[in-house]
């Protein structure tokens, strides 16, 4: 039930957004040409044909920039910025269909202009709704009468999860527990019987539906709890106790019908996101490697005249399923032995670095040959950054998880990057954001993160 109600919220959204977008379009349409004289622009008839394309594709994007996912707990801020990255990549994608088709008609500042309405009555629609759903959940409306069989550790979990979701309308009447005592509040959520009371309970008390949060040691109870849920007309369901033993978000795969837990999802181990991911890594490589020829360029010419040595650095680096590979960089410190620069870390004011290698350092130019290891397959553009064998040696040891970065090939910027952890920081905080990125990837994903590199990525006060 918590799912379909999560269904309908979402198409009244989508209907919604669809409306901010089309209204978003006309606004921008009045306000350039309310002072022109008819005939001076094409009709806005013309525009409001453009919507059959510019509407379903926003929809999609808001979708793929995670606008319309399930029992979302996120700031308005982070929704905000989900919302500004899908509108600009919708504005590229229209300017790019009308350049190809050569249409000169349509206003690009109109165009601009519905960018910044659509994102601005987006954002305000969005805070609009969440008020307003609260304000009828307080009121008493639509709401769902919810019975919670144990409270332990994961009934407890369950009922904060709830609280913290207060626009999905669920009312907790209160626990079921064989072992606390009767009228104990637990999360302001009392204790009102045991089990031998559930039966007694339904009968004299409004209940739409039984959750039950047990421990594995108490399933054999199950058959009963289910049997009364049954016979009294009560939906019931499971919140499964294992859950507490994994790591990570599990999925379910199958053997013949028999079915199969994985402890953690990612999603990248489908062939279609694999292809969808290589395909846009080496896409963007190439455009890439295009405009940026003549810093890359620059650069090569300025370190070969300021300092002695070669102008490209390789440096082993462990990279997808613990293999090893050749990462290039350009040079920016003094020639060193293979045991300095393998063991040593890069710390403020390194004696080290060339003349020209803190300022590529400090912008991330010296990254850019990265991209040719993309386009071998070393790395991607978006992942872990990956860390030298002698590291990863150390680390494995000592930062739990560490070595679950492998999973996917690592990248030129990440999820933990764009987040400030960049250099001589938290390694656990690094393995933290690499592992929510190897668990959550989608291309959006991707996009966002290769957005917000591009704002504040390069140039960071921890790139020593």
């Amino acid at each position: 039930m918590i799912r379909e109600n999560q269904k309908i919220l979402n198409r009244i959204q989508v209907l919604l957004d669809g409306c901010v977008i089309a209204s978003s379009l006309i606004l921008a349409f009045v306000l350039r040409f309310n002072n022109y004289k008819s005939g001076d622009y094409i009709p806005l008839s013309n525009y409001l044909k453009a919507l059959i394309i510019i509407i379903p594709l926003y929809l999609f994007l808001y979708s793929l920039f995670g606008l319309y996912l399930p029992h979302r707990n996120k700031d308005l801020t982070e929704e905000a910025l989900n919302i500004t990255s899908a509108n600009i990549i919708g504005v590229i994608i229209l300017l790019s269909i009308l350049f190809i088709i050569k249409e000169v008609n349509y206003s690009r500042l109109v165009i601009l202009l519905f960018a910044f309405f659509s994102i601005l009555f987006t954002v305000l629609e969005r805070f609009t709704v969440r008020k307003t759903l609260r304000f009828l959940r307080k009121q008493g409306y639509n709401i769902k009468y919810i019975l919670v069989i144990g409270a332990g550790e994961l009934g407890q979990q369950f009922v904060q999860k709830l609280k913290a979701n207060k626009e999905l309308g669920y009312s907790i009447i209160g626990f079921l527990d064989e072992r606390k005592k009767v009228g104990r509040k637990i999360h302001d959520v009392e204790v009102i019987g045991r089990l031998s009371d559930l039966e007694n309970i339904i009968n004299k008390t409004l209940i739409d539906e039984i959750i039950v949060t047990l421990s594995i040691k108490e399933y054999d109870l199950l058959k009963e709890i289910i049997k009364i849920g049954e016979k009294s007309g009560v939906k019931v369901q499971i919140v499964p106790d294992y859950l507490k033993y994994i790591p990570a978000k599990p999925y379910i795969d199958e053997i013949d019908g028999m079915p199969l837990i994985n402890i953690r999802r990612v999603p990248l181990d489908n062939i279609g996101n694999y292809l969808i991911k290589r395909t846009f890594d080496i896409s963007v490589s190439l455009i890439c490697l295009i405009l940026l020829s003549p810093i890359m360029l620059t650069t090569a010419i300025l370190i070969k005249l300021t300092s002695p040595g070669p102008i490209i650095f390789k440096q082993e680096r462990v990279g997808l399923n613990r293999r090893t590979f050749m990462m290039y960089k350009f040079r920016s410190m003094k020639v060193q032995t293979d045991e300095e620069s393998d063991t040593r870390w890069t710390t403020e004011n390194d004696p080290r670095r060339t003349k020209i290698g803190t300022f590529i350092r400090k912008t991330s130019i010296d990254e850019l040959p990265q991209l040719f290891n993309v386009l071998k397959g070393d790395m991607s553009l978006i992942g872990p950054r990956p860390e030298r064998p002698y590291f990863v040696e150390q680390f494995k040891e000592e930062i739990p998880k560490y070595m679950v970065k492998h999973q996917v090939r690592p990248g030129i910027t990440g999820w933990a990057q764009v987040n400030g952890w960049r250099g001589d920081t938290s390694i656990e905080e690094r393995i933290k954001c690499d592992i929510y990125y190897i668990e959550n990837w989608s291309l959006a994903l991707d996009i966002k993160i290769l957005v917000l590199t591009v704002f504040k990525g390069f140039v960071n006060k921890n790139a020593y």
